[in-house]
């Protein structure tokens, strides 16, 4: 699959690329480089045999642009054996791989477009006037747009978050988000009431502390008590009452013990993995993108809450690890944003693989919190301008298109540190600072991919199952 390439009014040197890849990213790049007159060969999912021919006249850079880290990681290695002076650009979402590859291959550029959002996203969460933002060197990067021009700024706000956050983290414990844990929560807490009013009795009564705490905690057990005066009365009538109740408390509790060994534990009742109250960012999608930006608000001292379909899925259980509370439901499910407090968030991102589908939590966003700032993924699908045109729903980020804009750089050797994403259009810094316009325009198909879709008659990637 190559495309004929033309002479540049400029008589620019036609230069020759490979892509890899059957995803939105790879079409995107390809897409950009036909354009420009760049001879392109486009490999969906190449054998040997067919990867070995693209690389035998030499291509002035090759683009491993895959979802799947061990397939990337197999192509690159690939790659770097049949043509081994040959400029590499990989992406892949697993740091330890990806610095791992790029120690065993120094030819090679390794990222991932959750790499490159993170900052674009984050910035918006965290304030309306950022561009962008991104923790370095222990400081807060934030970018600003001034007549017209992005700078940069340093400041020293993590501390400060981080204090506030601590300072909320105690009202946060023990915080029930389920049916399980309220379960779970209220027998626990009910028991425990039972056995600190029993010892006040009996510490009343003229019991020693240690005596009373004794007596009051075979009440709770359920044996009674350890001696009961026969003119007690009122005290007998009590120890009854508490026994027969703790037998409801204490199901109670074992049942919420059940659940919770039984689920996926996403959330803790105490610890950094409980539900924040106020401040926080509610992160809806938890694939790729959506955790390397929960990673950066928590470097950033801001406190996050995942919403993810599948419980079951990597990115979810890697959340776990990490200590990022993630909740089993749907973004747009006015329950789960209830539950979430989004009325007291500070901000709620859309980041799921599906454009429309972030459309629509955001649209049940600002009918649940009509106030809350909506950063939203898209691009990837036509009805991204209709909703521009629709209604102010939030800083939109086409996150496709800013990987593209890199990708489509290092591949022609341009010298690029950063990309954002600003009112629709794509920046990139040079080494020196500079911030000028990506080339990249339009959001035109690659022919090539799309070519195969209509000849195999399905799509190749089923856009409600990618993760990234």
């Amino acid at each position: 699959m190559t495309s004929n390439p033309t002479n540049h009014p400029h008589h620019r040197p036609v230069r020759s690329y490979v892509v890899i890849g059957d995803t939105h990213l790879a079409g995107r790049v390809c897409s950009a480089l036909h354009t420009s007159s760049d001879a392109v060969r486009h490999l969906p999912r190449p054998r040997d045999p067919e990867l070995r021919a693209a690389l035998a006249p030499r291509p002035a850079g090759v683009a491993v642009l895959l979802h799947d880290d061990v397939a990337a990681l197999r192509y690159a290695l690939a790659v770097a054996h049949v043509a081994p002076d040959v400029p590499l650009l990989v992406t892949i979402f697993d740091r330890t791989i990806a610095d791992e590859l790029a120690r065993l291959l120094p030819q090679c550029d390794v990222t991932s477009p959750a790499d490159l959002a993170a900052p674009s996203l984050a910035g918006p969460c965290l304030d309306p006037s950022f561009v962008a933002a991104r923790l370095r060197g222990g400081c807060v990067q934030v970018l600003h747009e001034r007549d017209g021009v992005l700078e940069a700024e340093e400041s020293a706000l993590p501390g400060q978050w981080r204090r506030r956050f601590r300072s909320r983290r105690v009202g946060f414990q023990l915080r029930s988000h389920d049916p399980g844990t309220r379960l779970l929560v209220l027998g626990m807490l009910a028991m425990l009431v039972v056995l600190a009013a029993d010892w006040v009795w009996l510490t009343a009564s003229g019991h020693r502390p240690s005596e009373a705490l004794f007596e009051a905690a075979r009440v709770v057990a359920g044996v009674g008590p350890a001696a009961a005066p026969p003119d007690a009365h009122g005290y007998q009538l009590f120890a009854v009452l508490a026994m027969l109740s703790t037998v409801v408390f204490t199901a109670c509790f074992t049942a919420g013990v059940v659940e919770r060994m039984l689920g996926p534990r996403l959330i803790g009742l105490i610890g950094p993995r409980t539900l924040p109250r106020a401040g926080h960012v509610i992160v809806v999608g938890m694939g790729q993108v959506g955790m390397r930006l929960c990673v950066e608000l928590r470097a950033l001292g801001i406190p996050v809450v995942g919403v993810e379909r599948d419980p079951q899925a990597a990115t979810a259980r890697l959340a776990r690890t990490l200590g990022i509370p993630v909740m089993d439901g749907r973004g747009g499910d006015r329950h789960v944003l209830e539950r979430l407090r989004l009325g007291h968030a500070r901000a709620l991102a859309a980041v799921g693989s599906d454009d429309l589908d972030n459309v629509a939590v955001a649209i049940a966003a600002h009918g649940v919190a009509p106030h809350i700032r909506v950063v939203m993924r898209a691009g990837e699908d036509d009805a991204i301008a209709e909703t521009r045109s629709l209604l102010p729903m939030g800083v939109v980020c086409d996150i496709t298109g800013l990987a593209a804009g890199y990708v489509v750089a290092r591949l022609r050797a341009e010298a690029v540190g950063d990309v954002v994403v600003h009112r629709g259009e794509i920046r990139l810094r040079d080494t020196s600072g500079v911030w000028r316009h990506s080339a990249l325009v339009g959001h035109d198909r690659c022919a090539h991919v799309e070519g195969r879709r209509r000849m195999t008659g399905d799509e190749i990637e089923p856009p409600r199952t990618r993760t990234i």
